[in-house]
C-alpha cells in the first residue's frame, strides 16, 4: 500500500494505491458516506465486471449504493449524458453533502467530476479509476469536462476529488488495447522530465503490458507521484508547469477529432502518436537530436502503439489537422502553445509556433 498526497492547501487529498483495495472499499469510503449512502456512477462495461464486487464489499455496512450506469465510450462525455445524470441525481434527492463515486475510466471520471461541480452548486466526489490511463493520469488533478461539437474537453471545470482509490488488480480484466492506451500516459512522464524513467520504460514496458504486478505497480506509483507534484505546483495551469502534462495532446486531440472521437483511435493511442509527432516537430525546429525522436518512435512501435499518422490510421492534410487544433482550449490571443522537447526528459512550452509550419510538417510526415 502506497499513499501519495496532492498538496493543494485546503483542497489537498490522498491517493491510495493498494492491490486488492476494491475488496476493502467499504472501509476506505465509509467516511465519505454522508446520509449513509453513496451515489455510484459507472458505465455498462465496468459495472458488469466490478459493481458486484462493490456491492459485496458494502453488504452489511449499513451504507446504500445508489447506482447510475451509462453507455461505455467517449460519447458519454456529452451535454445529453450530463443532463440525464444531473436530472437523475436531483430525482434521487441528492444533497450537497452527498458523495458521488466515479467507478470507471477517464470518461466516467470526467463526467462525474463535472457533474459534482455543478449539481447543487457543488457536491463531493471520489475517484475509483478502473483503467490504466485513469489511474496514472485523468483521476488525479481535478480536470473535469465533457466534449462539444467544437472539440474535446472544452466544457468543464477544475474540481478536485476528496480521495482517489487505485487498485492495480482491477486492470487484470482490462482489454489489452486499453492497457496499451494507458501505457502511453506512463511513457509521457519519462518524456516530460525524467529520462531515467523513460529508460526504465524501454526495459520494462513489456512487463507492464503483460500485467506483471511489480512492474505495473511501479509504473502507476511513479506516474501518480510525478503528476501529484506537478499539480501541487500549478493546479490550474497558471504558471505553465502543469502544461507540460499536455505533451502529445495538441497533436493527439487533432487526431481524435479527425477520427470522430471514436473507437477508431482512443485517447491514449492519439497521445502516443501525438508525442511522436511532437518529438518529430522538435527535430524539424532544431531543438532535438533525431536519435532521441527515433527512440520515442521505436519504443511506441515496440509496444504496438501508434507512432505516426499512418499507424494512427489518419489520412488527412496538415491544414485539416491544424484546423482541428484551432479549437484547442489553450488558444490565447490567436496563438497556440505547443509542448516540444530538447530531448527525452526535456520538454518545454513553445509559444512561437506558426501553425502554417505545423501544417507543412504534418504533410511531410510519413
Amino acid at each position: 500500500m502506497t499513499q501519495i498526497t496532492v498538496e493543494l492547501g485546503e483542497h489537498s487529498y490522498p491517493i491510495l494505491v493498494e492491490p486488492g483495495a476494491l475488496e476493502r472499499v467499504a472501509t476506505h469510503l465509509q467516511g465519505y458516506a454522508n446520509n449513509r449512502r453513496l451515489f455510484i456512477l459507472t458505465d455498462e462495461n465496468v459495472g458488469r465486471h466490478l459493481l458486484p464486487k462493490l456491492q459485496t464489499a458494502f453488504a452489511g455496512s449499513g451504507i446504500d449504493l445508489v447506482v447510475k450506469s451509462m453507455p461505455a465510450g467517449e460519447s458519454s462525455k456529452s451535454w445529453r449524458q450530463l443532463e440525464l445524470v444531473t436530472d437523475w441525481l436531483l430525482a434521487q434527492g441528492v444533497e450537497r453533502s452527498d458523495t458521488l463515486v466515479a467507478l470507471g475510466g477517464g470518461v466516467i471520471g470526467d463526467l462525474t467530476g463535472f457533474t459534482a461541480a455543478i449539481v447543487k452548486r457543488g457536491c463531493r466526489f471520489v475517484q475509483i479509476p478502473t483503467s490504466l490511463l485513469a489511474q496514472v493520469d485523468s483521476s488525479v488533478g481535478g480536470k473535469t469536462a465533457i466534449n462539444s461539437s467544437a472539440g474535446k474537453n472544452l466544457i468543464g471545470s477544475f474540481n478536485q476529488p476528496l480521495f482517489v482509490l487505485i487498485d492495480p488488480l482491477v486492470l487484470n480484466s482490462l482489454p489489452d488495447r486499453e492497457l496499451r492506451a494507458g501505457y502511453a500516459e506512463v511513457i509521457k512522464y519519462g518524456l516530460i522530465s525524467d529520462a531515467d524513467f523513460f529508460t526504465w520504460c524501454e526495459a520494462n514496458g513489456s512487463d507492464v503490458l503483460n500485467r506483471d504486478p511489480e512492474a505495473l505497480s511501479k509504473a502507476i506509483i511513479h506516474s501518480v507521484r510525478a503528476k501529484a507534484l506537478i499539480v501541487g505546483e500549478d493546479e490550474k495551469e497558471l504558471s505553465g508547469r502543469r502544461a507540460l502534462l499536455n505533451l502529445g495532446h495538441t497533436f493527439g486531440h487533432a487526431l481524435e477529432a479527425e477520427t470522430g472521437f471514436s473507437d477508431k483511435l482512443v485517447h491514449g493511442e492519439a497521445v502516443a502518436a501525438g508525442m511522436a509527432l511532437a518529438f518529430g516537430y522538435s527535430v524539424r525546429r532544431g531543438h532535438c537530436d533525431p536519435a532521441e525522436a527515433e527512440r520515442v518512435r521505436s519504443h511506441l512501435k515496440s509496444v504496438n502503439l501508434p507512432h505516426d499518422l499512418a499507424s494512427a490510421s489518419v489520412n488527412a492534410s496538415g491544414q485539416r489537422l491544424v484546423d482541428h487544433m484551432m479549437h484547442d482550449k489553450k488558444m490565447s490571443g490567436g496563438t497556440l502553445p505547443f509542448l516540444l522537447a530538447n530531448g527525452i526528459g526535456q520538454s518545454f512550452l513553445a509559444k512561437d509556433v506558426e501553425l502554417e509550419d505545423v501544417a507543412k510538417f504534418l504533410d511531410e510526415s510519413d
